[in-house]
């Protein structure tokens, strides 16, 4: 899916390696994570597919800056992926594979464990603050506003999963308190 993530990226703009990883960690971080190695690995990649095609500009004192730009059939496997029927649900959640098992540990490592994920869950929401910024800088990429609305969405998706998460967390340190107190 990274490979779709960034061809998405290179429809509304050519960019450089560095740019691609910029503009992860301003907005795609939120809810796909992806390390600096991966885009530049998954750059050639795509450069191999003719996905994208690669301007080389040199630079004086510094290394060449390569400069991505999505190709006719980069943009239809967008197209293609962006068409495929039906939701993709995932149903691999790993806080869930763990919480499966956490019988194996005290109720207290579990308390503390959920409480954890609360104030991870807190931090995430509070780094969410400042995407209406980045949305607001990056849209001058777009030919079309309108494209930004669904930028906003996907904020809007992830601050509901968060207060979810912390709400469902909340839930289970009051059960666990109280299966406690029996």
């Amino acid at each position: 899916m990274l490979k779709h993530g960034i061809l998405g990226l290179l429809n509304y703009h050519d960019m450089t390696g560095y740019e691609i990883n910029t503009v992860f960690r301003d907005s795609l971080c939120y809810f796909w994570n992806a390390r600096t190695s991966q885009i530049y690995r998954e750059l050639q990649t795509l450069e191999q597919n003719t996905w994208v095609s690669k301007t080389c500009v040199p630079q004086q004192g510094k290394p060449d800056k390569n400069i991505y730009t999505i190709t006719e059939t980069g943009r239809s496997e967008l197209l293609r992926w962006l068409s495929e029927s039906g939701p993709n649900v995932v149903q691999r959640v790993p806080i869930l594979m763990k919480v499966f098992f956490m019988g194996e540990r005290s109720r207290e490592e579990n308390i503390r464990y959920f409480e954890g994920l609360i104030s991870c869950c807190e931090l995430f929401l509070h780094g969410l603050e400042a995407v209406p910024a980045h949305i607001e800088n990056y849209a001058d990429y777009l030919d079309d506003g309108e494209k930004a609305k669904y930028w906003q969405m996907t904020v809007d998706y992830g601050r509901r999963s968060l207060r979810m998460n912390m709400e469902w967390a909340e839930s289970c340190i009051a059960q666990l308190e109280r299966d406690g107190e029996k």
